[in-house]
């Protein structure tokens, strides 16, 4: 039987239609006009259904229809069916399954946002920027981003192949990586000497609480000698707001954190800290890249505007837009953006991105000294030093000194950042005597 049209627009927008409708008589032009648009997207499904070379399924027609709307709009919103909604669910918690990659769509090509650290898409190499152009040798130009996520997912522990646009390789070149199950552990600690260092990868219901736990872990680690705080938003494609805010909050006394602005700014919000900083003062460094993205680009904007953190690194990611899920029956969903938003100065970081303080570039050091240190002790008959031997105090600096260099050589960033951390410190409240 044929499927009636005004029973594919009931399906496609929402609406009830009757036989006869007074309100259509006395409509605008410009909802006569949207009547039209929906009669002629009643004809094509109906064409589509009837005379496609094979046959097609009413419900991923108009799930395909709703999901082109969406993206037609920005990046961002899309339609959530029932197993990608559950897997977003999932995602927010702190777990789920897949590469553990953070993409967007560009240009018709999946770019990413950043790879999540210690999944499958960090252990391969993928960095932010790169474009996937192809899934196992299927072309990704023409599909959609949810096409190409569920292209990506997979059981457990089987393989796939990524074909990658990278900028400054000369050819597009394969990456094979293994399907995983991704449990998030979204805050990870670690005493850096006499500075805490805290890296965030993502912000999913457990931020907040795993910030609390490191910091106190580093202050019963590291005493009162600790310098400061080096946070480690590098890399982080963002998550949940609420998170993001409390994670703001806990570093600030007062003042705004964030505000969003809907399309009708009579209901714009606002999000202020309240009195209380878990990290009592320290000294603070950010560290964020062009991966810093959404959540992550809140919490720096917060903490630079308000002068609590030296942010470093280079440029964020510049998403400033809100998306929320909108559930609906059936126990689908629609991602939709439903507002900016803008750091406490009142500024927009959409397609802009945050600007660090301090520009430090991601680089390869390489040590220009000789083997041979030149010194006074390599002087023919130069006096010796009273004190015979290496003491315990020394041999611990010459530790600390080559670890130092070590560092500067693996992540050049994170040693600026702690180099930072120490400068600050040295002009800190002096004891009085």
């Amino acid at each position: 039987m044929k499927t009636s049209r005004l029973a594919v627009l009931a399906l496609a927008t929402g609406m009830t239609f009757g036989l006869a409708s007074p309100s259509l008589a006395q409509s605008s032009s410009s909802s006569a006009e949207t009547y039209r648009l929906l009669n002629l997207f009643g004809d094509v499904f109906e064409q589509v259904k009837t005379k496609y070379v094979e046959k097609v399924d009413d419900k991923q027609l108009i799930e395909a229809a709703i999901n082109g709307m969406l993206t037609s709009l920005d990046p961002h919103s899309s339609y959530l069916n029932m197993d990608n909604f559950e897997e977003m669910q999932v995602d927010t918690r702190g777990e789920f399954g897949g590469l553990g990659i953070e993409v967007t769509m560009e240009e018709g090509f999946v770019k990413v946002i950043s790879p999540i650290y210690d999944t499958p898409a960090e252990k391969a190499g993928l960095q932010p920027g790169d474009f996937i152009t192809h899934i196992d040798g299927t072309a990704i130009r023409g599909k959609t981003l949810n096409d190409a996520v569920e292209m990506m997912r997979g059981k457990v522990n089987t393989d796939i192949i990524l074909t990658i646009i990278r900028k400054g390789e000369q050819a597009p070149f394969d990456v094979t990586l293994t399907r995983a199950v991704i449990k998030i552990q979204s805050v990870r600690a670690e005493v850096k000497e006499d500075i805490g260092y805290i890296r965030i990868t993502k912000f999913n219901e457990q931020t907040f609480s795993g910030l609390q736990r490191a910091i106190g872990d580093m202050r019963d680690q590291i005493g009162p000698e600790i310098k400061g705080l080096v946070i480690d938003m590098r890399n982080n494609p963002g998550g949940l707001l609420d998170q993001a805010i409390s994670v703001s909050d806990a570093f600030l006394d007062k003042g705004e954190i964030v505000s969003t602005r809907p399309r009708d700014t009579e209901n714009t919000e606002r999000y202020n800290a309240r009195t209380g900083d878990l990290a009592e003062g320290l000294p603070m460094v950010v560290l964020i890249n062009d991966g810093s993205a959404s959540a992550s680009e809140i919490v720096a904007g917060a903490l630079q505007d308000h002068r609590r953190a030296v942010i470093m690194g280079t440029r964020s990611f510049g998403k400033g837009s809100v998306q929320t899920i909108l559930p609906m029956p059936g126990n689908v969903a629609l991602r939709l953006t439903t507002a900016r938003y803008y750091t406490p100065s009142g500024k927009s970081i959409q397609e802009v991105g945050i600007v660090p303080d301090i520009i430090v570039p991601q680089a390869r050091v390489e040590s220009l000294e000789s083997d041979v240190r030149r010194s006074e002790a390599s002087l023919s008959g130069a006096l010796r030093n009273e004190d015979e031997g290496t003491s315990d105090a020394e041999k611990d600096a010459n530790s600390r000194r080559d670890d130092a260099e070590q560092l500067a050589i693996d992540d050049y960033q994170l040693s600026r950042a702690l180099d930072m951390i120490r400068g600050i410190s040295l002009f800190g409240p002096r004891p009085q005597g």
